[in-house]
């Protein structure tokens, strides 16, 4: 920290400089010389100068030049001009204050001016230098607490898609296949959803809130969902009902994947000519995330073993999905599941068995 202001006195007159350097010196500055204008600014570049007395009439760079180039750069910008010059013309300070002067002296100075003029900018300095610094420990303040709650938020988040998980394979003790199957059926709605268009964060919410879609069968009795063979038509009423159960389960949340999920159980099995349950919807009345996650749940569920069946080949499966195109499935959905079928057919194979939801790395 420096204990004397420092001046820089920029004049192409030796004489003018010792002058000027006889008034300050005596009031404990610094005193730091330039013959030139581009000598002076070379010297703003080494030094944390705090004012400068700048003559405007020399040869390579005039005064005012000099002022504009300071006033250009960010970190000198805020720095005291004093312009001393002869010119006492209106025209000429007017030319000073737009290239950006704080203060004129005329020549020949007066050593009681210089004085009280140095000493009232350089309050004006400490005061901006205070403002400047007062703003920067504010700004990097605001950074830190800002990380820090950035931290939090991300903790908590975390925590959240871990209880969300965990909640959703719940059913998993219920039905054995329950596990790897949200796994993958959530990635192939994610994958689908950004084949769509859907910007990252709607399809990372459909990824987390996809898990939620069967969370329903926990109210299923396991005679049901153990059974092999299929189902009676009372017992097909009775599994119809996960839908309700999971859209009560996850109603009344403040979480976006939650109130998604609730969406998502409700209205999964819905179908596009409106012949689905529970409430019949028919194309664009059903939401979005439930006509992606009903063909992404379909999809697994016939390329996977149930207990009541095995599982479709590769080819059946996808023959399945086209000859539903605009009776079960939203038409523009099943095209998009085409268009990334390799992909659909990587994330299958690959079975998920190893990657947590809550990771995010997807």
């Amino acid at each position: 920290m420096k204990n004397k202001p420092e001046i820089l006195i920029v004049d192409d007159i030796p004489q003018n400089i010792r002058l000027l350097e006889a008034f300050m010196i005596p009031q404990g500055y610094d005193i730091f010389t330039a013959a030139t204008g581009k000598e002076a600014l070379s010297k703003l570049d080494k030094n944390q100068i705090d004012l400068i007395l700048l003559d405007v009439m020399m040869p390579d760079m005039d005064g005012y030049e000099v002022t504009k180039r300071i006033r250009q750069d960010e970190k000198t910008r805020l720095l005291p001009i004093i312009l001393v010059t002869a010119l006492r013309d209106t025209k000429d300070r007017v030319t000073g204050i737009e290239a950006g002067c704080d203060d004129f002296i005329s020549k020949p100075v007066d050593k009681t001016e210089v004085v009280a003029r140095v000493k009232s900018l350089l309050k004006v300095k400490a005061y901006n230098d205070l403002m400047q610094n007062y703003q920067k420990e504010l700004e990097s303040e605001v950074t830190a607490r800002t990380e820090e709650l950035k931290k939090a938020t991300e903790k908590i988040k975390t925590a959240s898609l871990d209880t969300i998980f965990r909640l959703a394979t719940a059913s998993e003790y219920k039905d054995k296949d329950t596990g790897v199957h949200i796994k993958r059926m959530s990635l192939y709605c994610a994958a689908i959803a950004r084949c769509m268009g859907l910007d990252e964060g709607t399809s990372t919410a459909i990824l987390h809130a996809a898990p939620m879609h069967d969370i329903g069968k926990i109210g299923i009795p396991d005679s049901i969902l153990a059974k092999t063979g299929y189902l009676s038509s009372a017992e097909r009423e009775i599994m119809k009902q996960h839908t309700i159960i999971g859209a009560k389960i996850l109603e009344g949340s403040d979480s976006e994947f939650i109130r998604l999920g609730r969406t998502i159980a409700l209205s999964h099995h819905e179908k596009w000519d409106g012949s689905g349950y529970p409430n019949g919807l028919k194309g664009q009345d059903i939401p979005f995330a439930g006509r992606l996650a009903a063909i992404a749940d379909v999809f697994d569920a016939l390329t996977s073993s149930r207990s009541y069946k095995e599982p479709f080949s590769l080819e059946k499966s996808l023959n399945v999905i086209r000859r539903w195109r605009e009776t079960a499935f939203d038409p523009d959905i099943v095209d998009a599941f085409f268009t990334i079928q390799p992909q659909i057919i990587e994330i299958k194979e690959q079975c998920c068995m190893a990657i947590p939801l809550s990771s995010g790395t997807f």
